[in-house]
């Protein structure tokens, strides 16, 4: 029962610690990379419809991305739904390829999105936090209907802690790597 609780709480942190380094990696830096433009959704045929699913992204140099569309009537759509989103990205084709030069960030940019990156720390480590808790309350339940004894309890709460303090350093050096990146010019 005790290693059944510590395995699903330790996978519940690894969904903790991937949500984080997958809202991170959102957050812009210098450089350009496909994932920039996941979020963004076309409307095709009257439906909001993932660019992906509609264009293949990839990374021209360090600061473009190249846009090769499916389908070249939909190539004005997706230059407004660029232009629409909040990344602030100005497109410009040329056929069938939509260019999306990226500009430079400037140095109270840099800080602002650091201020971001760490609030999403904040947040993977308050879940991960948050699952230690549920776990310890199953074990603090078990106890109370006298399954394990109180060795067992201690023993498993020192365990989960350990889990805990291991994803959170996962986290803390995903936060430092990223910062690094945003503060590099």
């Amino acid at each position: 029962m005790i290693n059944e609780i510590k395995k699903d709480a330790k996978e519940r942190m690894e969904k903790c610690v991937e949500m984080f380094k997958t809202h991170i990696s959102k957050v812009r830096t210098g450089r350009a990379h496909p994932s920039i433009l996941d979020g963004i959704q076309v409307e095709y045929y009257g439906s909001a419809t993932p660019l992906r699913q509609l264009a293949n992204v990839v990374t021209e140099d360090t600061r473009t991305l190249a846009i090769s569309v499916f389908d070249r009537s939909l190539t004005p759509a997706i230059e407004k739904a660029i232009m629409a989103s909040d990344l602030g990205l100005n497109p410009s084709s040329a056929g069938t390829i939509i260019r999306v030069p990226l500009p430079p960030l400037t140095e109270e940019r840099r800080k602002d999105l650091t201020k971001v990156v760490r609030n999403e720390a904040e947040q993977g480590r308050v879940s991960v936090r948050n699952v230690r808790r549920d776990a310890n309350d199953k074990i603090k339940a078990l106890l109370k209907d006298k399954e394990i004894s109180e060795d067992d309890e201690r023993k498993s709460q020192d365990e989960i802690q350990k889990l805990t303090d291991g994803f959170i350093k996962k986290i803390d050096e995903s936060l430092a790597e990223k910062e690094a990146e945003l503060m590099a010019f």
